[in-house]
C-alpha cells in the first residue's frame, strides 16, 4: 500500500462491529478503509452463541466469513496495521498507524472495542472466555445448572446475582475481599441459597482454561465449573479522546441511536460503546453505523453538485 491513501471512511477495528460498517459502506459504494491488528479480546473464547445462523461457530469463524464477505466489495480496503494517532484536517481526519503509514479520511467509525484490565489472580486470564466468563446470554446455556461463582462486588454483584439465578441454582458471590454488600441484600440473597464469601482468591487451578478450583489466600480451596466476572475495562484506542470524543459516566465512547459521536463526522460502534458485549449486538452496531455515515456521505455529494 502507499505511503499515503484518501478514503471516503476509514474504519478503526476490524472485528464484527467494524467489519459490518464495511459492509454497509461498501454496498454503499464508498471507499473505506479498515484498520485492524488481528488481536481481538475474544480470541480464547472457544464458542460464540446467541448470534441467529452462527450459533455456536468460533469466533475466528465468524470473522474470516465476515471478512472474505467484506472483501467481495471493491471499494473495502484492509491494511494489518495500529491505529496510533488521529488528527483533524481541513477535510476530515488523518490517520497514522504503528508502522507509519498514513492515511486520511473524510469520516471515521472507531470499532475498536475495549481491553479487559485482568485482577492479580494467577491463572485468571488464562480462563478468560472460556470457564471465566462475562455474559449469560453469550456463554449461561452451555454452564446452566452447574456450580457457579460470581467474581464481583457491591450493587453489580447484586444485580448480577439475581440475573444468573436463571441458569443455576448452584451460585455463589465471591466478593475476594470485604463484601460491599448491604445486610438487606445479603439476606435476599440468601433467601435464594446465593452464598457470598469474602475471602481472598489468589489462584484459579485450571485444565487448559476450565476452572477446577478456587484456591484463597487461607489455603482453602472451592471447586468451581464456571466464573463470571465484572471486572473494570479500558478503551483499546485513546484517538477518541485526542480528537474530543466525550465519554459516558461508565467510560464508554458517547454516541446516539445512529452510533455517531459528539464529534462531527466521528462515528463508533461495538463493545467501545456498549455494555452490552455481544456478537448479534456489536453486527447491528456498526451496521447502523455504516449506513448512517453512507447517508451523511450521499447528502454531502448530493449538495455539492
Amino acid at each position: 500500500m502507499a505511503n499515503q491513501q484518501n478514503f471516503d471512511v476509514i474504519i478503526i477495528g476490524g472485528s464484527y462491529a467494524g467489519l459490518s460498517a464495511a459492509m454497509a459502506l461498501g454496498r454503499s459504494i464508498k471507499k473505506v478503509l479498515i484498520i485492524d491488528s488481528g488481536n481481538p479480546c475474544n480470541k480464547q473464547t472457544p464458542h460464540s452463541h446467541n448470534f441467529l445462523t452462527q450459533d455456536g461457530k468460533t469466533p475466528k469463524e465468524i470473522s474470516e466469513l465476515a471478512k472474505s464477505q467484506v472483501a467481495n466489495y471493491d471499494t473495502a480496503s484492509f491494511v494489518n496495521d495500529i491505529a496510533i494517532e488521529g488528527k483533524k484536517i481541513d477535510n476530515g481526519f488523518e490517520i497514522t498507524t504503528q508502522s507509519k503509514q498514513i492515511f486520511s479520511g473524510r469520516k471515521l467509525i472507531f470499532a475498536t472495542g475495549v481491553k479487559d484490565e485482568m485482577p492479580n489472580i494467577d491463572g485468571f486470564a488464562e480462563c478468560w472466555g472460556i470457564s471465566v466468563i462475562h455474559c449469560p446470554y453469550c456463554h449461561g446455556y452451555e454452564v446452566r445448572n452447574q456450580k457457579t461463582g460470581l467474581f464481583a462486588n457491591g450493587n453489580m454483584a447484586y444485580e448480577f446475582g439475581k440475573l444468573l439465578w436463571n441458569w443455576t441454582k448452584y451460585l455463589t458471590i465471591y466478593t475476594n475481599g470485604k463484601s460491599g454488600l448491604s445486610g438487606e441484600q445479603i439476606k435476599t440473597l440468601a433467601s435464594r441459597n446465593i452464598g457470598v464469601v469474602e475471602k481472598e482468591i489468589v489462584k484459579i487451578s485450571h485444565q487448559e482454561g476450565q476452572i477446577q478450583e478456587l484456591i484463597f489466600s487461607d489455603g482453602s480451596t472451592q471447586k468451581l465449573d464456571a466464573l463470571y466476572a465484572k471486572i473494570p475495562f479500558t478503551q483499546h484506542s485513546n484517538i477518541p479522546e485526542s480528537l474530543g470524543c466525550e465519554f459516558t459516566e461508565m467510560g464508554l465512547i458517547q454516541v446516539d441511536a445512529f452510533q455517531k459521536t459528539t464529534v462531527d463526522n466521528i462515528f463508533a460502534a461495538g463493545d467501545s460503546t456498549c455494555m452490552m458485549r455481544a456478537v448479534a449486538n456489536a453486527v447491528y452496531a456498526g451496521n447502523m453505523a455504516g449506513a448512517a455515515v453512507s447517508k451523511e456521505l450521499i447528502a454531502e455529494e448530493f449538495g455539492r453538485n
